[in-house]
């Protein structure tokens, strides 16, 4: 190779090498220019869907992986959102009999290995347990397992007792609020309350990320379910129930059914207590209907005068005799009725208003129907169709021949004092100006007459155990025999009082009720509702009152001047 062919290879070389590297400074270029792209498409689309979202408010498409991050079963939460319903990651105890893949699956035998599980979980029958390991059957042995129990049963050394990580709903709050709440089957699925009407929603990868609001206060809960507690003991009574409702909203602040269940731990005892005697159990709840009837009466005219006279005497009608419990005297007037509490002049008020009207005011209460509430469990009252006789409309008139649950009360206690208007109870919490319109069913003017005479009868009457000095406390006592045998059990009774409070401004409902209490010594052997049902809500007023937003103010009252002529000192009980 001359000198000229060497040079001229030497430059064929580097022009080559020359091609080569703008070839690869061409190639990176185009492949960042990609990746830019690329990059400035994804963020171009993000922003699209940001702005789509903005615009349409339409929820999030949750992803495989978003969805991995999500609770399995969505939280519930108080009005305030305080937690009653969680799920979190637990253990459970599985028997795999195949697990040593032998015809023998414990290296010990089953009593051994009962033993030793009994001492860790003592609520276990050690003879059923080691039968169940004999047997090999594999399934469930416990479905909820703590940490440090898991630790000491892997310490057994048993590979058959397999510890699956599962799961498992909990409720922090324990048994309060248990018949509101319901709990979840095996299956994952809610059971008997909130967390039955809720499941869908709480099971839905779209919303479950979303804790739901109740309308219920746990502080509120916790006081009624104690003072509820408190009352059946000491009366020694079969059960209890109790309602604190918003007079403007419907809403629940707070309901209890005693005895509760624990929705952590379902047994033959707590399924024995789901039921639910708040909303499923109707009772004939007795003189809590007076006022109601009264409050008929003056919207329909027929009382124009509260200091008309009506006979006390007793009165005969249809081959029955309406009397009253002991002797009231020869005469009462409108608030001495209420306040005495008589079942004579009762009949002689719906007499004068006849049994249409009263039947048509009741009908608009939902005393007909289930009462109105999202809770799966609700009774049908015990209600006679067409024409009423005078008879059934008196005895209805004092709460008798009409069965209803408490929770219907609450409802039309709520009506005859917040101005008239009936609204339907609710679970859910609702936002300010989103209460439902209702139905008008009494005028503003007899809700306020009878907001006047509620709150004579605490002042003056039965009623006077609920009185709570400073929160302006209304209300009605109602003692009503239990039916048995086609007739009534004159020792067994349903014991009720029927309040609200501030009656200035009545703000909120509150209804206590004690099945077949018993005349104890806390009761001065009394079984009537003014010794037991209402000492309750006076007890139980002023620790919810403050939480409620009601501060007791001993410089105001609602002004009875006008009613306090009509009930002479002499004739106060």
């Amino acid at each position: 190779m001359n000198a000229l062919t060497y040079t001229a290879a030497i430059h064929s070389g580097r022009v080559q090498l020359v091609s080569l590297r703008q070839k690869s400074l061409t190639v990176a270029r185009l492949r960042v220019l990609l990746v830019a792209a690329v990059f400035v498409a994804m963020a171009m689309a993000a922003i699209v869907r940001i702005g789509f979202l903005g615009v349409t408010g339409s929820g999030r498409a949750v992803t495989s992986f978003e969805d991995a991050l999500l609770p399995s079963r969505g939280e519930i939460t108080d009005r305030n959102g305080e937690p009653l319903a969680r799920a979190f990651p637990a253990f459970a105890l599985w028997y795999n009999p195949e697990a040593l893949g032998e015809d023998n699956p414990l290296v010990r035998s089953p009593q051994a290995v009962a033993k030793e599980l009994a001492a860790i979980f003592p609520d276990i029958d050690e003879t059923e347990l080691a039968d169940r390991l004999a047997k090999g059957k594999a399934g469930y042995l416990r479905r909820r397992v703590l940490p440090e129990e898991a630790n000491k049963v892997q310490a057994i050394g048993e590979l058959a007792l397999e510890l699956p990580k599962e799961t498992d709903r909990h409720y922090p709050q324990g048994s309060l609020g248990a018949h509101v709440l319901g709990y979840v089957g095996a299956d994952g699925h809610g059971r008997v309350g909130m967390e039955a009407v809720l499941d869908k929603q709480l099971l839905d990868p779209a919303t479950r990320g979303q804790p739901i609001p109740l309308s219920i206060d746990v502080r509120v809960q916790g006081a009624l379910e104690d003072e509820l507690t408190r009352g059946m003991r000491a009366t020694n009574a079969l059960g209890s129930a109790g309602i604190v409702l918003d007079v403007d909203t419907g809403e629940v602040l707070a309901l209890a059914s005693l005895p509760e269940f624990d929705p952590n731990h379902i047994d033959k005892a707590g399924v024995a207590n789901m039921f639910n005697r708040v909303t499923n159990q109707v009772y004939e709840l007795g003189s809590t209907f007076k006022p109601l009837t009264v409050a008929a009466a003056i919207d329909a005219g027929t009382i124009t005068d509260l200091g008309r006279r009506y006979s006390a005497r007793p009165y005969p009608l249809s081959g029955y005799t309406i009397k009253d419990s002991h002797d009231l005297g020869a005469s009462l007037n409108t608030p001495e009725m209420l306040m005495h509490s008589s079942n004579v002049v009762t009949g002689h008020i719906v007499a004068d208003l006849g049994t249409k009207r009263l039947k048509k005011v009741l009908v608009d209460l939902g005393m007909n129907e289930r009462p109105h509430i999202e809770l799966p469990a609700k009774g049908f009252p015990l209600w006679v169709g067409g024409d009423w006789p005078l008879l059934r409309g008196v005895t209805v008139g004092y709460g008798h021949g009409i069965a209803v649950t408490p929770l219907h009360l609450a409802s039309a206690y709520a009506a005859m004092v917040n101005g008239g208007v009936w609204r339907p109870a609710t679970m859910h919490k609702v936002e300010p100006g989103k209460a439902p319109k209702g139905r008008r069913v009494f005028k503003a003017s007899t809700s306020a007459k009878m907001n006047q005479m509620l709150r004579m009868i605490v002042t003056y009457g039965t009623g006077r155990k609920a009185n709570a000095p400073g929160f302006r406390v209304g209300g009605k006592t109602g003692s009503a025999d239990k039916p048995a045998g086609g007739g009534y059990n004159r020792t067994s009774v349903v014991a009720t009082f029927a309040a609200a409070f501030p009656m200035d401004r009545p703000r909120y409902v509150v209804i206590a009720m004690l099945d077949e209490p018993k005349g104890t010594v806390a009761s001065s052997f009394q079984r009537t509702a003014a010794w037991n049902a209402a000492p309750v809500v006076g007890r139980l007023v002023p620790r919810i009152g403050p939480i409620l937003g009601v501060a007791p103010d001993s410089s105001r009252d609602v002004d009875l001047s006008d009613l306090a002529p009509l009930v002479p000192q002499s004739k106060k009980p």
